[in-house]
């Protein structure tokens, strides 16, 4: 078999990369500590004796500005309680947050897109890892709490050689199979299939389907959207300025329609609501399909 060095078999680097390792530890003591933050957060029990941190932060936490980056690992950890989110794989699957954490007190699954990776695109990784937690949850009994801002799943010759259409198949057949509540929190892009899968399948499967003001809904990316359903007239005009003014224009109309405020008018989510009320929008829907805690 030739000669290999015994560090060269199964390092951490490696486990950690493809997944094997859910979190890294620099020794035995922290070990001990995140086994034991991890099996505590595998219990229902109520424990309300973490105070919340100050909401209001989060409503500056997504940019107005559509196309800007923002850190929706700190968003997660300003929902849940102080100290209690651990995220598992966080070297695998960089598109796709799964976490354990606790919202004034209840356990909960968390799944979430980092815009910062592929734009929030599912791939075939991202899919098998937010399977994995939604597995995870079904046998602990423990709820789902998804942040969705995705332009939808992967696409493209690169993406299909991933093998990714059995994994995106997964996630839906695992959140179908979910005997827990589900809620979902659209923080800025819901388009396609990708957001129906943060989603349990579909906006009206959660037992709440909420949106921040920055929402976008669609069957597909809005300026996508607008090219290819539009292609015919934007191609008849020959002045490449006109052109460009009138795509600019359908674009900002398909936002205006796909803007969270509009799909609620058409009850396609349950509501638009103020960030800051985030967490006890969560926990009154918690408590509603039977998840315990009070509101705090």
């Amino acid at each position: 078999l030739g000669r290999v060095e015994p560090t060269a078999i199964g390092p951490i680097e490696v486990q950690v990369a493809n997944g094997t390792v859910d979190v890294r530890v620099e020794d035995d003591i922290t070990a001990v500590r995140a086994a034991r933050a991890l099996v505590g957060l595998g219990s229902t029990r109520v424990d309300t004796a973490i105070g919340p941190q100050d909401q209001t932060g989060l409503r500056d936490a997504v940019p107005v500005a559509r196309k800007r980056l923002y850190d929706v690992r700190s968003i997660l950890a300003t929902v849940t309680d102080p100290g209690t989110l651990v995220e598992l794989r966080s070297g695998h699957a960089p598109g796709m947050v799964t976490a354990l954490g606790r919202i004034a007190g209840r356990s909960v699954g968390v799944l979430a897109n980092d815009p910062a990776h592929l734009g929030g695109a599912i791939d075939a990784e991202g899919a098998a890892s937010a399977t994995r937690l939604v597995q995870l949850c079904q046998r602990w009994g423990l709820p789902v709490v998804s942040f969705c801002d995705t332009p939808g799943f992967m696409v493209g010759p690169d993406a299909e050689a991933a093998g990714q259409v059995r994994p995106f198949g997964d996630l839906f057949v695992a959140a179908a199979s979910l005997d827990t509540p589900w809620i979902t929190v659209i923080l800025r892009k819901a388009y396609g299939l990708g957001a129906q899968a943060m989603a349990a399948g579909g906006m009206h499967e959660p037992v709440l389907t909420v949106a921040w003001p920055t929402g976008e809904l669609g069957g597909m990316g809005l300026e996508g959207a607008v090219r290819l359903g539009f292609a015919r007239e934007l191609d008849a005009i020959e002045d490449p300025a006109e052109r460009q003014d009138r795509e600019a224009a359908l674009i900002e109309l398909a936002y205006l329609r796909g803007g969270a405020l509009n799909v609620a008018s058409h009850i396609e989510i349950d509501d638009v609501i103020d960030p800051a009320d985030t967490r006890r929008r969560i926990l009154d829907a918690l408590t509603a399909a039977g998840g315990g805690g009070d509101a705090v």
